[in-house]
């Protein structure tokens, strides 16, 4: 892309086309003549142009796709705090179904601070905690080894980390929405008639097409053709 941008400036008429286009054309070609092979293909009109957006569009779509990285890596972080949970038998998993959550985030941070008794931990659930709080006693009891817990404030110290660089992400993207042009809203249809305009207007069709049979065929009436059909 940088390469193109470049040409782009300097006046070359650039086309960026998708490579995975070209393997099923026919021909034969070695990695020496790829470039000619290319320049055959373009002249014949054998490869498509690729659809380039916006720079203000480029812009949304490169912190969005950084989002979306921070977001996955944070997902990792909860689940190397899974991790540290399991190895100091901490079992909370069997009874709350998101670390995340308010009420995993709570207990974990608790143990970090140096909490122990799983009946103070327990009470830090929440109420939508479908679990009771005996359940969540059992599932609390663990070794705490010090290797795992030092994993585990490794883990928080990264969900916290990559928390803050979506937050961030969230206020850049903010500044490029507004920056956008705003569309015009599409006008709006034509209001509908009235019921009674529209009867009026059926009623008139038909009067229509009722005269133009007439004149046609002056031997046609509406009672004989509706009796016999």
């Amino acid at each position: 892309m940088a390469v193109y941008d470049v040409l782009q400036r300097r006046g070359f008429d650039v086309h960026l086309v998708d490579a995975r286009g070209t393997r099923n054309l026919p021909g034969r070609k070695s990695d020496v003549q790829e470039c000619q092979w290319l320049l055959k293909l373009h002249t014949y009109g054998l490869l498509r142009r690729c659809f380039l957006p916006g720079e203000e569009i480029r812009r949304v779509r490169t912190v969005w796709r950084l989002r979306d990285q921070h977001v996955k890596e944070a997902g990792r972080a909860v689940q190397h705090m899974q991790k540290a949970l399991t190895e100091m038998n901490v079992q909370v998993h069997n009874t709350i179904s998101d670390l995340s959550g308010v009420t995993g985030q709570a207990i974990v941070r608790a143990i970090l601070e140096g909490e122990r008794d799983a009946a103070r931990l327990a009470a830090l659930r929440d109420s939508r905690i479908q679990a009771s709080e005996p359940e969540l006693v059992q599932s609390l009891r663990g070794n705490w080894q010090e290797d795992a817990l030092f994993e585990l404030r490794q883990a928080v110290e990264a969900y916290d980390f990559y928390r803050q660089q979506m937050k961030q992400c969230d206020a850049q993207l903010e500044q490029y929405l507004a920056a956008l042009p705003s569309r015009e809203p599409v006008a709006a249809p034509p209001t509908a008639e009235t019921p009674e305009a529209s009867v009026s207007a059926q009623f008139a069709a038909v009067s229509a097409s009722l005269a133009k049979l007439r004149a046609t065929n002056p031997r046609w009436t509406c009672e004989r053709n509706c009796n016999a059909s």
